[in-house]
């Protein structure tokens, strides 16, 4: 069963969020069966995220990070051959090609490899341009009125 969103009333109601509607859109029309490498995503505070994925058999140089606008690519493909005829493959080394959109001002800070896991670490960061900032509302000089008396 797939359900339709209907976005129709946010258009009305908000400006600028074309791209936030899109990608709704594209997560109900596309139904991805691959589910390979496993990962989580972590929020571990209000600006930090992880990102761990299970690349067990894959050395550093087999899997590749990058970044291009708000799209986050990890990739991997093994290069080295296993030794000896493999009687059982019960771990996967096909290729995988994992995407991941960031929300706007997303900066990955870090990535680590250790025993099969790939860490991945990111933080969202502001511009001051963005953040909350107080307006003061200023006072204007009062018009100076002058008062004619007529004399009788």
């Amino acid at each position: 069963m797939r359900t339709v969103l209907d976005f129709s009333p946010l258009h009305r109601s908000s400006i600028g969020y074309d791209r936030v509607f899109d990608l709704l859109e594209a997560a109900a029309r596309t139904q991805s069966n691959d589910n390979w490498p496993p990962f989580d995503s972590v929020k571990l505070s209000e600006d930090k995220y992880r990102i761990t994925m299970a690349v067990a058999g894959f050395s550093r140089e087999d899997i590749n990070i990058t970044v291009q606008g708000n799209m986050l690519t990890v990739t991997g493909e093994r290069k080295g051959e296993q030794e000896g005829e493999v009687l059982h493959r019960g771990i996967a080394n096909r290729p995988f090609n994992r995407r991941f959109e960031l929300a706007d001002h997303m900066l990955v800070t870090g990535a680590q490899m250790e025993n099969g896991l790939l860490v991945i670490d990111l933080k969202r960061e502001i511009p001051e341009a963005y953040k909350l900032r107080r307006v003061e509302i200023g006072q204007t000089a009062a018009p100076a009125t002058q008062i004619h008396s007529q004399a009788a």
